[in-house]
C-alpha cells in the first residue's frame, strides 16, 4: 500500500466529504450575478457579510499597529492557491509558486493526472485557497473577513489533491523548495496516513528548514474524538510548531487531536475563508487552526527578523492563553493570542515559562485569632461608647433649653396677670 499523505481537516462539510471518500470534485459553474453566501460551499461562493468569530477575539487594529507581516513569505504547501479569489490575487506569488505531482500518480481512469499549472495557483479542492486566505487575505469591501497577516506574501506550493496522491517524498521536496524561495513560514496542513512515521526524507527536510531559521507550523489532526491520543507527522517533530483546534470557549475542539507534542491551539471552528472563484466559505479542522498560528509568526518575524525560528515559536507558546501553569496534552501551552504575541515581546526567549501568563491572584492574608476582645472590636466599643454619649449630651442640651424657654414665658404671663 502507498504511503499517503492526507489532509490534516477532515471537516463537516460537504467538501470533507470528497476528501475523506477519494471522490473528485466538479468545479461549479460562476453565475452571470455576483453569488450571495451560501453556508453550502460552493466555488465561487458570495462575500461572507460579518466578521467571523475567530477574528472577532482579536483587536486587529491594535494588532497590526504592530505588525502586518510585511516582507514576510509564508509557503502553504497544500493543494494549491487560487489568484482568482480577489482577496488573494495581490497577496499571492505567483513567479515563486510551483507544483510537485507524484511520479507515476493515476486517477480512476488510469489516466495520469492533471494538475494544472506548474505555478501552483489551480485549486479544484480549495482546502489550501482556504489556509492560505487565513494568513494572509487582503481587505476587501462588503466582508469583515481578512488575513491576520494582511501584508504577507502567500508562496503557493501544490503538493496534494483530493485523491491524497501527496506522498511524503513529495512533501519533503516541496519543504526544501519553499526554503530554498526564501519563506521565512512554512504551514502544512496535512498529516500522513493513520499517523504513520515516514522515511527519515521528511524529517531532514523538516530539520534543515528549522536549521535555516524558517518557522515550520503543522496541524496536529482531527482524530481526537473519543480521546484518542497518538503523534502525527510532520507536527510531531522536534522544533515544528504543532498546533490543534479550539472552539468559541477556547477549549479543544471534540475532533482535534491530543497530545505531548501539541503546541499551542487555535480557532478550527466554522473558520470562514476564500474559496476558488471568489467568496468564503466555512470549514472545521485543525488544518484550518494551523494557518491561524502561521499567520501570527508572520507579523512577529515582520516585527522581529532577528529572531530565531525557536525564538518565534516560544513567543507564541509563552503569550498564549492558558489556565493551568505549564503545558496541557490538549491545547499545548494554550490558545494563541495574536496581540500578547506582539505586544509582550521585550526580549527573546528560547522556552515558554510556564509560571507565566497565568492571571496571578493575590493569595488572601489570613486573619489572626485572639482570645477576648481584638483591638478592632475595643475601637468599635468605644467608638460606640462616644456616639451614645454624644448624643445623649445632644439631648439633654436640647431638653434644658426647652425648660429654660417654658420657664420664662411662665415668668411672663404672671407678670401680665398681675
Amino acid at each position: 500500500m502507498r504511503d499517503l499523505v492526507n489532509k490534516g481537516a477532515r471537516t463537516t462539510s460537504a467538501l470533507a466529504v470528497v476528501l475523506a471518500t477519494g471522490l473528485s470534485l466538479a468545479p461549479s459553474t460562476a453565475s452571470a450575478a455576483e453569488p450571495k453566501y451560501s453556508e453550502q460551499c460552493t466555488f465561487p461562493n458570495g462575500k461572507y457579510p460579518g466578521r467571523p468569530w475567530s477574528l472577532q477575539r482579536v483587536m486587529l487594529d491594535e494588532l497590526w499597529t504592530q505588525s502586518r507581516g510585511k516582507d514576510v513569505k509564508v509557503a502553504v504547501i497544500d493543494t494549491g492557491v487560487d489568484v482568482r479569489n480577489p482577496q488573494l490575487k495581490g497577496a499571492v506569488d505567483v513567479k515563486d509558486g510551483r507544483t510537485f505531482k507524484p511520479p507515476g500518480a493515476k486517477g480512476d481512469d488510469g489516466q495520469p493526472l492533471d494538475w494544472g499549472n506548474d505555478s501552483g495557483t489551480t485549486d479544484t479542492v480549495g482546502h489550501g485557497t482556504k489556509v492560505a486566505g487565513i494568513i494572509a487575505a487582503r481587505p476587501a469591501e462588503g466582508t469583515g473577513f481578512v488575513g491576520l497577516a494582511p501584508e504577507a506574501t502567500i508562496i503557493p506550493v501544490k503538493q496534494n489533491d483530493a485523491e491524497g496522491h501527496g506522498t511524503p517524498d513529495t512533501l519533503a521536496q516541496a519543504i526544501r523548495y519553499a526554503v530554498g524561495a526564501g519563506a521565512g513560514v512554512i504551514n502544512i496542513s496535512q498529516d500522513t496516513t493513520g499517523a504513520r512515521k515516514p522515511s527519515d526524507s521528511l524529517r531532514q527536510a523538516v530539520e534543515d528548514a528549522l536549521e535555516k531559521g524558517v518557522v515550520v507550523v503543522a496541524s496536529a489532526g482531527n482524530d481526537g474524538t473519543g480521546g484518542n491520543v497518538k503523534k502525527t507527522y510532520p507536527a510531531s517533530y522536534d522544533g515544528v510548531l504543532a498546533v490543534a483546534a479550539s472552539d468559541r470557549n477556547n477549549e479543544r475542539a471534540a475532533f482535534s487531536q491530543s497530545g505531548d507534542f501539541v503546541g499551542v491551539a487555535a480557532p478550527g471552528v466554522d473558520m470562514i475563508s476564500t474559496v476558488p472563484g471568489g467568496g468564503h466559505c466555512s470549514d472545521n479542522g485543525t488544518s484550518f487552526s494551523a494557518p491561524y498560528v502561521a499567520g501570527v509568526a508572520a507579523l512577529v518575524k515582520a516585527k522581529h527578523p532577528d529572531w530565531t525560528a525557536r525564538e518565534v515559536v516560544a513567543q507564541i507558546e509563552q503569550t498564549a492563553e492558558r489556565t493551568i501553569a505549564g503545558h496541557d496534552r490538549l491545547v499545548g501551552w494554550g490558545v494563541v493570542d495574536p496581540v500578547r504575541a506582539l505586544t509582550e515581546d521585550d526580549r527573546p526567549i528560547e522556552s515558554p515559562n510556564p509560571d507565566r501568563g497565568l492571571a496571578g491572584a493575590e493569595a488572601p492574608t489570613p486573619a489572626k485569632f485572639h482570645l477576648g476582645e481584638t483591638p478592632a472590636q475595643r475601637d468599635a466599643r468605644l467608638g460606640t461608647y462616644v456616639a451614645v454619649g454624644a448624643a445623649v449630651l445632644v439631648a439633654g442640651i436640647g431638653g434644658g433649653a426647652v425648660a429654660i424657654r417654658d420657664a420664662r414665658r411662665r415668668r411672663e404671663r404672671v407678670r401680665g396677670v398681675a
